[in-house]
């Protein structure tokens, strides 16, 4: 989702003896690896080692959030983030999380706080603006909404999940023929993707009774 932040590991390790910087080290670039495998438990009980070594470590405590995020366990990920935000406010990546966790409970208004602060400290990342994009929308700010979501697919054209969110955008504007090339396009990345798949079926029952 957001790439590690080497900075704050850098910063916290300084003191440390060579060879618990390695294992730290070590363990980080391990669960991440386990992260974009999907096997997010796996890497939840490395970075829960790495925390009784180092419980201030930022950057795992972000990773261990991250991990719970994409395990759909909200509660549990917002908790670490804020705890990361304790000890550094200037964390992309927390304020990113509890943006994100804001949008899915429909607190769109914290949810765009908490994502334009990420979007300051971290610019141009196509995730933060596509979930910013999407709570502006969904918030009633319909033109900057779009305008984020088309800068988020500006920097990566090939996201299903930036497609299928420009593409529902498209289609509550009833901007039909754009929506339903977006979905498409999304569906030939992502096949399996339900959630487009049903979008991409209701434009064209809506153009079907616009004939």
């Amino acid at each position: 989702m957001v790439d590690v932040e080497h900075r704050d590991f850098l910063h916290l390790t300084l003191t440390m003896p060579n060879s618990s910087r390695d294992s730290i080290e070590q363990i980080l670039v391990k669960a991440e690896e386990l992260k974009f495998d999907g096997k997010y438990a796996d890497a939840l009980a490395l970075l829960e080692e790495l925390l009784v070594m180092d419980p201030d470590n930022v950057t795992a405590l972000e990773e261990l959030a991250d991990n719970e995020l994409s395990l759909g366990r909200y509660e549990r990920a917002k908790l670490a983030a804020a705890h990361v935000l304790r000890l550094n406010k200037d964390s992309y990546t927390a304020h990113y999380i509890l943006g994100f966790i804001a949008s899915h409970s429909e607190d769109w208004d914290a949810s765009i706080v908490e994502l334009k602060i990420a979007n300051s400290l971290e610019q141009n990342n196509p995730e933060i603006l596509r979930c910013l994009g999407w709570s502006l929308f969904s918030a009633g700010k319909k033109i900057e909404g779009m305008v984020t979501l088309e800068r988020a697919l500006n920097l990566e054209e090939q996201n299903p999940l930036i497609l299928c969110d420009l593409g529902v955008a498209c289609l509550r504007s009833n901007e039909f023929t754009k929506s339903k090339a977006l979905l498409s396009r999304a569906l030939d990345i992502d096949p399996a993707n339900s959630r487009v798949k049903e979008c991409l079926e209701m434009v064209k029952r809506i153009e079907k009774h616009t004939v």
